[in-house]
C-alpha cells in the first residue's frame, strides 16, 4: 500500500505545528488584554463611583454635623442672650420694688405681682430644662424667648401702672399739700378769729362785771350803832354801792362776802360759793335787785359768838364768778 499522500499532507501539517509550538499563546493575548482592560475599566469606574459616593456622603455628613453645630450654637447663643435679658428685666422689676410702696391699692400690688412671679416661675423652668437638655430645639427657645416677651411686656405694665400711680398720688400730694394749705390758712383766721372772739368776749365780759365802791367794814353794838371797840361788836356791817353799768345783765345778783380775821381766820363759814373752778366757803350773802343804776348794799354778819380782837380785818365781795371788791380795816 502507497503511503506517500498521507506523508505528503504530514510533512505539510509540520510547519504549521512547529509555527503553533512557536507561538502558541498569541491567539489566548489578545483576547484576554481586552477582557483585562475591561475588567480594570470597570473596577476602576466602580472604585471611582464607590469613592465618589463615598466622599459625597462625607461631604453631606459633615455639612450636616457643622450645621447641627452651627445651629446648636446659635441656640445656646441665642439662650445666653435671653438668659442675659431675663437677668436685665428681674434687675429692673427689683429696682421697681422701692416704687412699689408707694401703690396704696393693695389688690391692684398683689395683682401685679402674681402675674410678674408667675411669669418668673416658668421662665426659670424653661430654663433649668435647657440647661438639662444636651441638644436644645429651635422650638424650645422659641418657647422660652415667648415667655420672656411675656414677662417684658409684664415688666412694662407694671411699670406703666407705677407710673400712674405715682402721678395720681403726685396730684393727690399736690392736691393735699394745696388743701393742707387752704386748711392752715383756715386754721390762721378761725384763731384770728377766735381770739378776736375770746377778746371781744372778755371785752364784754369786763364791761360786763359789776364793780363795787366804798367798801368798807363796820362793827356795830347790840342796837345797831358804831362800836368803836371791836371786841365788843355784836355785828358787823359791810358797806358798799354797786355801780352804775348798762353793759351788765339785770335781774338778781346774789353777793357774798368774807371777813378775815387778823390772825387770818374766816368768820362765819355759812356756806360755799362757785369760783374759778372751785368751791370757797364764804361769811355772808344778800340777793338784790339790780337794774343797772348805782345799788347802796348792806350785809350784816351776827359776830355775837366769836372772840375778836384789834387788828387788820379783811373783807372781800364775789358775785357772778367775780370778785368785785377787797378792803382792809384797821379796828380796835
Amino acid at each position: 500500500m502507497d503511503n506517500t499522500p498521507y506523508r505528503r499532507e504530514a510533512a505539510d501539517e509540520t510547519p504549521k505545528m512547529q509555527q503553533q509550538q512557536e507561538n502558541p499563546k498569541q491567539p489566548f493575548t489578545q483576547t484576554s488584554l481586552f477582557w483585562v482592560l475591561t475588567g480594570v475599566a470597570i473596577v476602576v469606574v466602580v472604585v471611582g463611583l464607590w469613592l465618589l459616593l463615598k466622599t459625597s456622603a462625607d461631604s453631606r455628613r459633615q455639612a450636616e454635623e457643622a450645621l447641627k453645630a452651627k445651629e446648636e450654637a446659635e441656640l445656646a447663643l441665642e439662650q445666653q442672650a435671653l438668659q442675659f435679658e431675663y437677668e436685665s428685666l428681674n434687675r429692673e422689676f427689683d429696682e421697681f420694688e422701692s416704687q412699689r410702696m408707694q401703690i396704696t391699692n393693695d389688690s391692684l400690688k398683689l395683682a401685679l405681682e402674681e402675674k410678674y412671679n408667675t411669669a418668673r416661675m416658668e421662665v426659670e423652668r424653661l430654663q433649668r430644662e435647657l440647661k438639662d437638655t444636651k441638644n436644645k430645639s429651635a422650638a424650645e427657645i422659641a418657647k422660652l424667648k415667648s415667655e420672656i416677651d411675656t414677662l417684658r411686656a409684664l415688666l412694662k405694665h407694671y411699670v406703666e401702672e407705677i407710673d400712674r400711680l405715682n402721678k395720681e398720688n403726685q396730684a393727690l400730694r399736690e392736691e393735699n399739700a394745696q388743701i393742707k394749705d387752704q386748711n392752715q390758712q383756715l386754721q390762721s383766721q378761725v384763731s384770728s378769729t377766735a381770739e378776736r372772739n375770746r377778746q371781744l368776749s372778755q371785752d364784754m365780759e369786763r364791761a360786763s362785771k359789776l364793780n363795787v365802791n366804798g367798801l368798807g367794814l363796820q362793827p356795830l353794838n347790840k342796837k345797831g350803832k358804831t362800836e368803836k371797840n371791836v371786841k365788843k361788836a355784836k355785828q358787823f356791817a359791810v358797806n358798799f354801792t354797786v355801780l352804775k353799768n348798762v353793759s351788765a345783765s339785770v335781774g338778781e345778783k346774789t353777793f357774798y362776802i368774807r371777813i378775815t380775821t387778823p390772825s387770818a381766820d374766816l368768820l362765819g363759814g355759812s356756806g360755799n360759793f362757785s369760783f374759778e373752778g372751785g368751791s370757797v366757803p364764804y361769811t355772808a350773802k344778800r340777793t338784790i335787785e339790780y337794774g343797772g343804776d348805782d345799788v347802796p348794799v348792806t350785809i350784816y354778819y351776827d359776830c355775837a359768838n366769836n372772840t375778836l380782837s384789834g387788828g387788820a380785818y379783811t373783807v372781800e365781795v364775789f358775785t357772778d364768778g367775780y370778785r368785785v371788791g377787797k378792803t382792809t380795816v384797821n379796828l380796835k
